[in-house]
């Protein structure tokens, strides 16, 4: 088939180019802005565009299908002669819909950790030899791409997005995928953007638990509030189970699942990751993966890309980086590191990047999160302001927001990085927090610089 994809340099839609190209498909793609690990990707690939933006003389008669990303705009030109053409036109969880009918679908929500569930799942199911295809939003260890299809494997496992589809689908992604079996791991406002009111976002969660298939299986945390009101009055036809944080213990600064089978020592910490662990083991059962094997499998399971990711430690100091940058995810992310390591001070810095976290009409979300923090640490860049035509952000409403007068904030990355070079690391440890790059910040330099002190 010959399949364009308009807005190719998106982390999903430049992984799935690649993986259709690989399996013989004439695969051509645009986009206006991309940047790395896509840009490279593409390129090492035979696939990154010879020029950036979208022209109509890339839509052909012959085009079998078009696969429109989210970053395009209803008038793309691409887009418009598409239509005039009668192609078909797809968003990209309803191509992948469309090539898993016949699969096993396995699909992983949630407002926080559907990443790294997904992952896990992926880890365990590899662990213990089953066939399987998968998408993921980020880099897992011992998997080449983070999209994977195949016309043997049974089952599909895949993480489900809230965010809308495309310009033209404008459900939320996970709404296309019908699963068998399904997590959501818990809500929690965000992408302000397209869900300027909590209820509505709130909504979308439960439009999915009901978009499983007949007699399939739903696991969900049971402390969740709104995933509570939810299930307290849900009806659909389908085996529902929740679940809660697995027992564990921690010693040494390593974290233990207490199980039937002995204690099980983790690479991953924190409560949100014995939740997601919960999770993952309801899902890898419901899949025929039995509790030994589960249990054999995560302990060397080490987090995905940018998830609580360890970037270098001495004897007195650990450095993690998070993709952490909404309130609820802030907020897990900094109490784990404090309770993974209570005897050493924490410096958390995060950096306000997405659209919701630059949002005034949202930041007050943000109360409280950084209660844990020793030294806590707010960057945003003026020009990430400038380019979503935001309004400008003063120190003291920032400090207010988050509820915390302790509150360092900086908008410079030099300042920044004089700030973080300047500390006295002994015993004390540096969580970095963003979905962006600090401006710029070089965290290579900055852990080898923080651990390289005695």
């Amino acid at each position: 088939m010959k399949i364009h994809f308009i807005a190719i340099g998106g982390a999903v839609m430049h992984n799935l180019a690649i993986v259709l190209r690989r399996k013989g498909h004439l695969v051509t793609g645009s986009d206006d802005v991309i940047n790395d690990p896509a840009k490279t990707n593409l390129q090492n690939e035979g696939l990154l565009p010879e020029r950036l933006g979208f022209y109509a003389d890339n839509i052909t008669p012959d085009v079998d299908a078009v696969i429109l990303g989210m970053h395009a705009r209803e008038d793309n030109p691409e887009l418009k002669i598409a239509q005039e053409l009668g192609l078909k036109i797809y968003s990209f969880p309803q191509y992948i819909y469309e090539v898993s009918k016949n699969k096993q679908r396995v699909v992983i929500a949630g407002s926080h950790g559907k990443t790294t569930i997904t992952a896990m799942v992926m880890h365990v199911l590899q662990e213990a030899g089953l066939q399987f295809d998968y998408l993921v939003g980020a880099k897992v260890k011992g998997f080449d791409t983070s999209v994977k299809i195949t016309e043997d494997a049974p089952i599909i496992v895949l993480e489900g997005d809230e965010y809308l589809a495309s310009p033209l689908h404008k459900e939320s992604k996970f709404m296309y995928y019908k699963p068998h079996a399904a997590l959501i791991s818990g809500v929690a406002w965000d992408h302000i953007n397209v869900f300027p009111e909590y209820d509505g976002y709130v909504n979308q969660f439960e439009k999915f638990a009901y978009s499983l298939e007949e007699w399939g299986f739903l696991t969900w945390y049971a402390h969740d509030e709104e995933l509570k009101k939810i299930f307290n009055s849900f009806d659909a036809k389908v085996r529902a189970r929740p679940y809660d944080v697995h027992p564990y213990s921690i010693r040494g600064g390593v974290t233990y699942l207490t199980t039937g089978f002995g204690e099980v020592p983790l690479k991953v910490f924190g409560e949100h990751n014995l939740q997601n662990i919960a999770g993952a083991k309801n899902i890898c059962n419901e899949l025929g993966v039995f509790d030994e094997d589960f249990y054999r499998a995560i302990q060397t399971f080490d987090g995905a890309a940018n998830r609580l990711q360890l970037l270098g430690e001495n004897e007195s100091t650990v450095v993690y980086k998070d993709f952490a940058h909404s309130p609820s995810k802030l907020r897990a992310t900094v109490n784990a590191m404090k309770e993974q390591y209570p005897q050493r001070d924490l410096v958390a810095v995060m950096e306000l990047h997405t659209f919701s976290s630059i949002n005034k009409d949202f930041l007050s979300e943000y109360d409280g999160c950084f209660d844990n923090a020793d030294i806590p640490v707010v960057f945003f860049n003026k020009e990430t302001l400038a380019q979503k035509k935001m309004p400008e952000l003063e120190e003291q409403f920032v400090k207010e927001c988050f509820g915390n007068h302790q509150l360092r904030v900086m908008t410079e990355q030099n300042q920044l990085h004089q700030f973080l070079i300047q500390q006295n690391w002994q015993q004390k440890n540096l969580l970095l927090m963003s979905s962006g790059n600090f401006g710029g910040l070089k965290l290579d330099e900055i852990t080898t610089t923080v651990l390289q002190q005695k």
